[in-house]
C-alpha cells in the first residue's frame, strides 16, 4: 500500500493531538503505535473506522479514538474513516442499516412521514430504534471484517508486485551486463 498516498491524506499528529474533543484522552494520544503506518495498523484503522461509522450515535469520532487507542491501530485514520457518516450519507446507510435490521428481526419496515418531534420519538422512535440497532450493529461487524480483509489483501498485493517488479529489475541488470 502506498503510504506517501496514505500519508498525504491524514492530518498531521499534531492537528489531531490538539482537537479539541480528543484531548480527553491526554498522554494516551503519544503512544508511537497510534501514528504508525504498517499493513496491521491500517487495517485495523479501517476495522474500526467502519464499524464505528455505522453506529447511530452522536461523537462517533470520540468512540473512534477510543477503539483506536484500545486496538493500539493508526488514530488519524481510524478517525478519518468515520466521516464516511456525513449529513449526505447518514440517511441511506442507517435506512439500509434499519432494513437489514427488520430483516433480522423479521419485524416490517414501517415508512411514517418523518417529524422530529417529541411525540414522533414516543410513537414511532421506539419502534424504529431496535431494528435500526440490530441493522447497525450487523452492517457495522460486516463492514470492518470486510474493510480489514480488504485493506490486508491490497497491502499484500501491492507488496507482491513491488518483489517481482524488484526481481524483474535485478533480472534486467543481470542480463544488461552478461554477454
Amino acid at each position: 500500500m502506498p503510504k506517501r498516498f496514505i500519508k498525504s491524506l491524514l492530518p498531521h499528529h499534531d492537528t489531531v493531538r490538539n482537537h479539541k474533543h480528543l484531548r480527553i484522552f491526554g498522554s494516551l494520544m503519544h503512544d508511537a503505535n497510534l501514528w504508525h503506518l504498517n499493513r496491521h495498523s491500517v487495517s485495523g484503522a479501517f476495522a474500526v473506522g467502519l464499524f464505528m461509522a455505522f453506529i447511530p450515535i452522536p461523537f462517533q469520532m470520540v468512540l473512534a479514538a477510543a477503539a483506536a487507542i484500545f486496538f493500539r491501530v493508526n488514530l488519524p485514520l481510524s478517525v478519518a474513516l468515520v466521516w464516511i457518516t456525513n449529513p449526505i450519507t447518514i440517511p441511506p446507510m442507517f435506512f439500509f442499516a434499519y432494513w437489514v435490521g427488520t430483516l433480522i428481526t423479521g419485524d416490517t419496515a414501517t415508512l411514517e412521514p418523518f417529524h422530529f418531534s417529541w411525540e414522533w420519538i414516543q410513537n414511532v422512535g421506539v419502534e424504529i430504534w431496535v431494528p435500526l440497532l440490530i441493522g447497525s450493529l450487523f452492517c457495522a461487524t460486516v463492514s470492518s471484517i470486510l474493510g480489514y480483509s480488504l485493506i490486508l489483501w491490497i497491502w499484500r498485493w501491492h507488496a507482491v508486485e513491488k518483489w517481482k517488479a524488484r526481481r524483474l529489475r535485478k533480472k534486467t541488470r543481470r542480463s544488461a551486463t552478461t554477454p
